[in-house]
């Protein structure tokens, strides 16, 4: 088994912080996607999407997307639970994350990706007034995401699930995006703190 990596991006990152939370070791691959090296043969022959981060088994079955990969560990090793317990619990933890992934980091990724001057050769075309539209997207957002954080200690409740990882990385996200987080997100600048300092975070 191992995992193909792409270093600080968003979503090969989150899959590293969830196997952190398992504290499981998985062997990783380190793809340099500065150098574009997810588009390599290599890559393309394992996900024609030249996406990271793709888990390859020891059988050769292949798992792409980080949610999917990260619910492939969560079914190998269900503790500490991080996508929900119970049927209400897991439904609230899949409506968060998938809130944050469409609403937050979407947004912050379609401002990155379209307005950076160095993702000209991975954007094609590259629309810098799309990328402009998408930055009040996510500021709007990060409101609806200091409400919920008044009354939770974590953004699916009071328990840290695959929601707040996803959140992480699309918060992190904002410096590369130039994106600034408005100063009266109190909640949300409190959760990011909190969750910033678990050992996780540095994975």
């Amino acid at each position: 088994m191992r995992l193909f990596d792409g270093g600080r991006a968003p979503n090969p990152r989150r899959a590293r912080i969830f196997l952190a939370e398992k504290e499981l070791n998985i062997p990783l691959v380190p793809i340099d996607m500065g150098a574009l090296g997810h588009r390599s043969d290599e890559i393309q022959s394992l996900n024609p999407l030249q996406r990271l981060p793709v888990l390859e088994l020891d059988d050769g079955t292949v798992i792409t997307e980080s949610v999917a990969i990260c619910r492939y560990f969560e079914e190998l090793h269900p503790e500490p639970p991080l996508f929900g317990e119970g049927p209400l619990g897991k439904a609230l933890v899949e409506m968060w994350n998938r809130r944050v992934e469409f609403h937050f980091l979407g947004p912050v990724s379609t401002a990155f990706r379209h307005t950076h001057p160095a993702m000209k050769q991975w954007e094609v075309p590259q629309i810098p007034e799309w990328g402009e539209a998408n930055r009040p997207k996510a500021v709007e957002f990060m409101s609806l995401l200091d409400q919920q954080l008044a009354t939770n200690t974590f953004i699916a409740g009071n328990r840290f699930s695959i929601a707040d990882i996803t959140l992480l990385v699309s918060v992190d996200f904002l410096k590369p995006a130039r994106i600034t987080m408005p100063d009266e997100l109190i909640n949300l600048r409190r959760w990011h703190e909190a969750v910033s300092s678990r050992p996780s975070a540095k994975a």
